[in-house]
């Protein structure tokens, strides 16, 4: 954003100076100002703030901020993905917690690029072979989110045997998919667990759900259900209530990320 650029030489600190103020680096300032990377809504309420910018200015500039990451990178591959995702994409952008339940496929911010191109390709029937490549550059792209070294995302996620059992891609692809989740979850951010089929019945058996929190305290958590052709994200203050009390009573059934790990390591080793 050219005016965080501006504001920053009118205040006359330097981006070192700025950088020490905020908890951040001169780079990342850089990167803000030169548009290479959008700044969240916070990281401009904080900048703000040291450059003595306040009143409706800074609400216009933090709004413009929220508009401009509703509009990011993934916005000009609206046209491949399903209607409506590239919003979720914005939105699980801002997220600083993401929650899932899957129970058919690994989630896409944990997939190797096979898996996820197996996937797209067996759901993707009517898609072309160049779409089809788009969406699998659109989810390797999401995929820094938990890799990124400032504020990655906790990713939190619950997989159903059936996800680490099904063999997407054949052998090959699914043990370098599962040796992945392996290495994801050693992530301080990364948490896996599996729900063995042993577990019996669990309030998650209508389907998988994605559930994002926020770092700012006006923005509400919400639920995404991802469908075929489209997704929804149920409004209403009792269907969110629901799905935190659901994600409880998954956490509280599914195996410690520990013995997760064990569990899908000896998975990879009996299929060898």
């Amino acid at each position: 954003m050219a005016e965080l650029n501006r504001l920053r030489s009118a205040s006359g600190l330097s981006r070192a100076q700025v950088a020490e103020r905020i908890g951040s680096t001169d780079t990342t300032i850089w990167r803000y100002e030169t548009g290479l990377t959008m700044p969240r809504p916070s990281d401009v309420g904080a900048l703000l703030e040291a450059y003595g910018v306040s009143g409706a200015a800074r609400d216009d500039l933090i709004q413009l901020a929220k508009d401009a990451r509703k509009r990011g990178w993934w916005h000009r591959h609206r046209e491949t993905l399903k209607p409506g995702f590239d919003s979720y994409i914005g939105l699980e952008s801002e997220a600083s917690v993401v929650r899932t339940y899957q129970s058919q496929v690994v989630p896409g911010l944990l997939q190797t690029e096979r898996y996820a191109r197996a996937i797209i390709e067996a759901t993707g029937m009517t898609s072309s072979a160049a779409e089809i490549s788009e969406k699998v550059s659109v989810r390797m792209a999401r995929q820094e989110l938990i890799a990124r070294s400032e504020d990655p995302v906790r990713l939190v996620a619950v997989l159903d045997e059936a996800v680490v059992r099904r063999q997407v891609g054949g052998p090959e692809v699914m043990a370098e998919q599962l040796s992945k989740l392996i290495d994801l979850g050693k992530l301080p951010n990364v948490e896996i667990r599996v729900m063995p089929f042993g577990s019996g019945a669990h309030a998650a058996m209508d389907g998988p759900f994605y559930f994002l929190e926020f770092p700012e305290s006006d923005d509400p958590d919400l639920v995404y259900l991802e469908q075929a052709g489209s997704g929804l994200i149920p409004e209403d203050v009792e269907e969110l209530r629901r799905y935190t009390l659901m994600f409880g009573n998954l956490m509280a059934t599914a195996l410690t990320p520990s013995q997760s790990s064990a569990f899908i390591a000896k998975i990879v080793k009996e299929d060898r």
